[in-house]
């Protein structure tokens, strides 16, 4: 349950980066459209300024800049669901195998001990 509940949660961060950043920033990329409003009321990619709380738009490089930073941390989160799956395969893996352990040395229990007592009931009959 942990690690689904992990890979859902990265799933969706991974969802919020694409969705704020690498689709507006392709927008802005292909329309080769910079410091302008992209759709009413929505900035290009910016920062806030220093007065007002105003949005600065960013220029092309830093437009770029931001795209490869968000791609490079939409890349790292998919790898984290990658790792986090592989640690639950392992884990299932590994806790088959003990049980199967288990199951193994309770049935030789099992056996050790019925061969022991009917060697022992065969001598008391004798």
């Amino acid at each position: 349950m942990l690690f689904d509940g992990a890979s859902l949660v990265l799933y969706m961060c991974g969802f919020v980066v694409y969705m704020a950043n690498i689709v507006k920033g392709l927008r802005v990329v292909s329309g080769g459209k910079y410091d302008v409003e992209l759709v009413e009321g929505e900035v290009a990619v910016g920062v806030k300024g220093g007065t007002g709380g105003e949005e600065k738009p960013l220029g092309r490089d830093d437009s770029l800049k931001v795209l490869a930073a968000s791609n490079t941390i939409l890349a790292l989160v998919l790898v984290g669901v990658l790792v986090l799956q592989t640690g639950q395969w392992y884990a299932e893996r590994k806790q088959t195998q003990e049980i199967e352990q288990i199951r193994k040395d309770k049935t030789a229990a099992n056996k050790g001990n019925g061969s022991t007592q009917k060697a022992a009931s065969a001598k008391k009959k004798a």
